[in-house]
C-alpha cells in the first residue's frame, strides 16, 4: 500500500517509516517534486492535521495523511501547542523555539508537558479518520543530546532516564506521541485493507 504523507520533513518520514509495516510505503511531498506550503492556519491540532490531509488530498486526488503535533507545556497554559513549530515566529528555527521556551519557564518549578500527535486520514473514497497519540513529560533546564529535531533535546519522557534528544530511534518510539498515533492508524489501516 502506498500513502503520501503530507509533510516535507525528512526527520518525520524517516521516524514513521521505521515503524512501519514493510507493505506500506510512504512518499513524502519532496518525492512527488510538490514544494508548496501546505496551509495550517487552524486553532488546533486536530484541525491543522485535517487541513492539511484535505489540501493535499484535493491536490493529488490519491489516499493520504498529514500529521501535526504539538507541544503543550502546564505552565504556559498549553502554548506553544499549534504553534509548536513557529513559537518564536515564522522563520524561527529549532534552536530559537527552544531559547525562547527556556526563557519563558526561567525560575518555574512545574515543567510538566505533553507531546501531542494527531494523523489525519483521507482514504481514497474521501474519507477522513484521525488518530491521536500522547507522550508526557517534562522540560529539561537545559539541551542534552544530539539526535532528533525539534525539541528533542529538552524534553524528557514519562517514565525515560533521558532526553529524546539522547536516545536511538528505536528507544524514542516505546515513548513517542507520533509512534503511539501511527499504531492506532497502522491497526487501522491492517484491519481496513
Amino acid at each position: 500500500m502506498e500513502l503520501i504523507f503530507a509533510t516535507q520533513n525528512k526527520h518525520k518520514v524517516e521516524e514513521i517509516q521505521s515503524i512501519c509495516p514493510s507493505d506500506i510505503h510512504l512518499t513524502s511531498l519532496s518525492e512527488l517534486d510538490y514544494h508548496e506550503e501546505v496551509p495550517e492556519t487552524q486553532a488546533t491540532i486536530e484541525g491543522n492535521s485535517l487541513q492539511k490531509a484535505h489540501y493535499i488530498f484535493d491536490v493529488f486526488k490519491r489516499a493520504c495523511f498529514s500529521e501535526d503535533t504539538g507541544l503543550e507545556v502546564d505552565a504556559l497554559n498549553g502554548a506553544p501547542g499549534v504553534k509548536t513549530a513557529r513559537y518564536a515566529g515564522a522563520k524561527a528555527t529549532f534552536e530559537d523555539n527552544i531559547e525562547k521556551l527556556l526563557g519563558a519557564l526561567n525560575r518555574v518549578e512545574n515543567r510538566n508537558a505533553k507531546f501531542v500527535t494527531v494523523i489525519t486520514l483521507i482514504d481514497a473514497s474521501g474519507n477522513e479518520h484521525q488518530f491521536r497519540g500522547e507522550c508526557p513529560g517534562e522540560i529539561l533546564k537545559a539541551r542534552s543530546g544530539e539526535k532528533g529535531f525539534g525539541y528533542d533535546p529538552i524534553f524528557k519522557p514519562t517514565g525515560g532516564d533521558k532526553a529524546f534528544a539522547e536516545m536511538t530511534l528505536a528507544e524514542k518510539n516505546v515513548f513517542s506521541h507520533r509512534a503511539k498515533a501511527f499504531a492506532k492508524f497502522v491497526e487501522y489501516l491492517t484491519l481496513n485493507k
